[in-house]
């Protein structure tokens, strides 16, 4: 199937900052960690790979990064003053360059704690035009663009959760667009990460929560 490129995959997004890639996109990946960890984040260990870390600095990744993280837009003109809304919200930050190996130049890996005392590790990368994709959560290798809401769901790896989750969704009206599932090892935990049309409510989060092999849950919005 082709994709219909849009006007904005050619003229790039509305932003504050010198490149899509390391501002907008920084912007919206630091936003999407923020989405995956559930609550405000208190503080946050980011190391930058390839070209975030080489040339992230001069054009403000480091900004942009912490100011998803607080939940700014890529257009908000305080991004240039995350640091100091950092400090206001309680939220430290540190940064440090390290090789992570095969994956695309402007990659940042995220270690992040919440204010509820959440620990989670989100790994992702800005692929240009304000595009981003998110390719590891914990242990958890994953594909999470961020375009649509999602729903994450953590399980014990047993026959029948994958369709209870997908029945209690479309019992709630709530259509599937993709679907990944991936698991520590056979039987142990696994991770299902559901892409969906419809943004999930609470309460049919809890519903899917309530249901037998499930461990958590957790509701993505689109950023």
């Amino acid at each position: 199937m082709v994709r219909q490129r849009s006007v904005f995959d050619i003229v790039g997004p509305i932003m504050v900052g010198p490149s899509s890639s390391h501002t907008a996109g920084a912007v919206r990946l630091g936003a999407l960690a923020r989405a995956i960890a559930g609550d405000a984040v208190r503080s946050a260990r980011i190391t930058l790979h390839g070209s975030f870390a080489t040339t992230g600095r001069g054009h403000g990744t480091d900004l942009a990064l912490v100011a998803g993280l607080l939940g700014l837009a890529p257009e908000d003109t305080a991004i240039r003053h995350a640091f100091d809304l950092a400090g206001e919200a309680g939220l430290e930050v540190s940064f440090e360059a390290a090789d992570l190996g095969d994956v695309h130049p402007n990659t940042a890996r995220m270690e992040l704690e919440t204010r509820a005392g959440d620990r989670i590790l989100v790994q992702g990368s800005s692929l240009g035009a304000g595009n981003v994709e998110v390719t590891l959560i914990d242990d958890f290798p994953v594909r999470l663009t961020g375009d649509l809401p999602a729903l994450a769901v953590v399980h014990h790896d047993q026959p029948g959760v994958v369709a209870a989750v997908s029945a209690r969704l479309a019992a709630a009206v709530i259509n599937i667009a993709s679907m990944q599932v991936f698991r520590e090892r056979r039987g142990a935990r696994a991770l299902m990460l559901i892409e969906t049309d419809q943004p999930v409510s609470d309460a049919v989060a809890s519903g899917v929560t309530a249901l037998d092999g499930v461990i958590a849950t957790r509701v993505v919005p689109a950023v």
